[in-house]
């Protein structure tokens, strides 16, 4: 292949039949590019992390929604979450029945918990408010409770989901009244689930949140804990997102012994017979995806050099947002001089934001006008986030299939998609 820097890629046969350029080519950019042999890996990597009877796999569906791409979820036997109608909508249409999707809501309208009352669908409340909502809409049900262990994680500020500083879940300390609304709406506890945060990289804090969570359902009523079906311990499972530094991955194998041997240990304890839960959604689809874009600009502003391309944060927000890093990769027709020394340059794109920076101040080697960059690691929180903003029609998105086949799984928007909604 053509390419400048594609090592990673080049090693996994990302692209199968085709090249990064042929697929801007016939698709333009900016594209997302899927790879089923990866998002099938991803999920088989998790479905072997216990073999003790009940544990399973909840794919967070916000990390990525595309149908074609929960389809394959669904036959690599994951189950999955929905937090909006629209996730919902998705999840059906990509054939997932109503046992095999978790209802996760917070701040849910009464219209938006109703819905997934009809659908029959297990309903995860997140305060004690939205307990006595549910309970309003559907007493004598089964409900979910989500707890905040009090132990958070993540990369950012923005993306740690429990603790004192983060607006999820219930105390522990508010069991009492928890089981007071139970008792007042006549619900069953049918499920208890927690998520710590996004992006933990070693198994400590995660393990130390699971065993949070197990001591709290130890301390059920005995007839609560017989009833209880599902014990979810939430996710943020992390990929490394530093590829061409040889970041080193999250221990699977640490991680799954240590995990069996917990919710082995506390089921014979205890007599628990139900269902045990984690809810990765980054690690199944982020590394399946890379996100194409073309350099249409170059400059130098003082003694920096910029890189603009077509990739703005309408089009892959977490840079942006988050401060987060993805590795660049640059693929040119004819390669390149292999004397040229790298610079640094920062890559950025076509909206009207001093904050539109895709990468800064790295060392790369030389950009053109006219090369394609893939933008690694955004199969998570890449196309799901994205926007109009500016008004720019959103991208394309491709899968390349197992027999290395490109196929086309959502078409690019159209200026009149822009305008449907208008009267």
């Amino acid at each position: 292949m053509p390419s400048v820097r594609s090592s990673y890629t080049d090693s996994l046969r990302f692209y199968g039949r085709h090249t990064p350029l042929e697929l801007a080519e016939t698709w333009g950019t900016p594209l997302y590019v899927y790879n089923e042999d990866i998002l099938r890996e991803r999920c088989r990597d998790l479905m072997q992390l216990s073999s003790h009877t009940g544990y399973g796999v909840n794919y967070s569906v916000k990390a990525n929604a595309n149908p074609a791409l929960l389809k394959i979820v669904r036959e690599e036997g994951l189950v999955v979450d929905a937090m909006s109608p629209g996730e919902l909508h998705l999840d059906a249409m990509a054939g997932f029945p109503p046992e095999k999707i978790l209802y996760i809501s917070n701040n849910n309208s009464a219209e938006e918990l109703r819905n997934a009352i009809d659908r029959a669908l297990l309903v995860s409340v997140d305060s004690l408010s939205q307990l006595a909502a549910f309970g309003r809409l559907n007493a004598g049900g089964r409900v979910m409770v989500r707890f905040n262990p009090g132990i958070g994680a993540g990369h950012h500020a923005k993306v740690i989901t429990a603790g004192k500083e983060t607006k999820f879940g219930v105390t522990p300390d508010r069991l009492d009244e928890v089981f007071a609304l139970l008792d007042a709406y006549r619900l069953t506890l049918a499920g208890i689930n927690q998520h710590i945060g996004s992006l933990f990289m070693t198994p400590g804090g995660y393990l130390d949140a699971a065993a949070v969570l197990l001591d709290l359902a130890g301390r059920l009523p005995d007839d609560a804990l017989k009833k209880l079906e599902i014990i979810d311990f939430g996710g943020g499972f992390g990929i490394p997102y530093h590829k061409y530094d040889g970041e080193a991955r999250l221990d699977l194998a640490d991680l799954g012994a240590r995990l069996h041997a917990l919710i082995a240990g506390w089921s014979a304890k205890t007599g628990y017979a139900g269902r045990f839960l984690i809810e990765p959604g980054r690690y199944v689809a982020a590394e399946c995806g890379i996100l194409l874009g073309r350099v249409h600009a170059v400059k130098n502003n003082g003694d920096k050099r910029y890189v603009g391309t077509d990739l703005g944060f309408n089009t892959l927000v977490r840079p942006a947002m988050y401060d987060s890093f993805h590795d660049v990769e640059i693929y040119r027709a004819g390669g390149v001089n292999a004397e040229q020394k790298p610079m640094r340059q920062t890559v950025v794109g076509n909206i009207c934001e001093s904050g539109d920076i895709l990468a800064k101040d790295r060392l790369l080697p030389v950009m053109r006008e006219g090369d394609v960059l893939g933008v690694l690691d955004a199969g998570a929180y890449g196309f799901v986030m994205a926007s109009n903003y500016n008004q720019r029609c959103l991208p394309a998105e491709v899968l390349i299939r197992a027999d290395g086949a490109a196929q086309l799984i959502r078409r690019r928007e159209t200026l009149d998609d822009l305008t449907r909604c208008f009267p």
